[in-house]
């Protein structure tokens, strides 16, 4: 499951969440050469990435902020960025550029935080936006619990869309993080949940003075906590998509 678009429009354009995009993409393009060749990339990794054990120790300080723009492969890049579009105009809408810039590295360093403390003493390094992204995430559920979001389901052999309040499909990836992070090995390296679950509850922290502002309780009774605003209409906000069965 997971997120093709909300009904949310932007009131202004969103240039911050432009600019991170090509951003992301050009620094993962500048490393292309390298990432058949393991020892070169491992090599790049250790030098750009976040490294918990180096920053414990009090080096490789950088490694906080080089390494949300920094992905493993494609995938990873491609999810990362269709989160960050769904999500991050609505916020740079309410915060403004330069306050949704400061607020997406924030929400990076808060997700980083939380994997060192989770695993100081990890030599595994860590790449990747999602940390700053899921900041995001955070903040749009608290200031638009109800706003539409299309997401597309796969299940085995059924293929739909379905429209579903933000609420529902945030919390489940939140509860997602924090249950994936319990049951992980730190040791065993692979996604780091804890990265994410940080970013989330640090990001939608970061967002609660833009929601004071606005009336906190208020603001969602205005508003029936959807955007203050008309939100978009689609087409086809349903799929028509038919469900596949197994032949017997």
């Amino acid at each position: 499951m997971f997120p093709i678009r909300d009904h949310n429009p932007s009131g202004r354009t969103p240039y911050v969440v432009y600019a991170l995009i090509a951003l992301n993409i050009l620094i993962f393009l500048s490393y292309q050469p390298i990432m058949g060749d393991d020892y070169r990339l491992t090599l790049f990794f250790q030098d750009w990435a976040l490294l918990p054990a180096e920053v414990t120790e009090g080096r490789r300080l950088h490694g906080l902020f080089t390494s949300m723009f920094l992905h493993g492969g494609w995938m990873h890049l491609a999810g990362n960025m269709l989160f960050l579009w769904i999500f991050g105009d609505n916020l740079e809408d309410e915060m403004g550029h330069l306050g949704f810039l400061v607020f997406y590295l924030l929400s990076g360093l808060g997700a980083d935080v939380a994997q060192i403390a989770a695993n100081p003493d990890s030599l595994i390094p860590m790449v990747g936006a999602s940390g700053a992204i899921a900041g995001v995430m955070g903040g749009y559920l608290l200031l638009f619990p109800k706003a539409r979001v299309d997401i597309f389901l796969f299940l085995i052999i059924i293929f739909r869309i379905f429209t579903v309040p933000a609420w529902i499909m945030l919390g489940l990836w939140f509860g997602l993080q924090l249950f994936n992070g319990l049951l992980s090995n730190p040791e065993a390296g692979g996604v780091a949940h804890w990265a994410h679950a940080g970013g989330f509850v640090f990001g939608a922290l970061l967002t609660l003075p833009v929601w004071l502002r606005r009336g906190g309780a208020h603001y969602w009774q205005e508003t029936h906590g959807h955007p203050p605003h008309p939100e978009a209409k689609y087409r086809l906000s349903q799929s028509s998509i038919p469900r596949v069965r197994r032949r017997r």
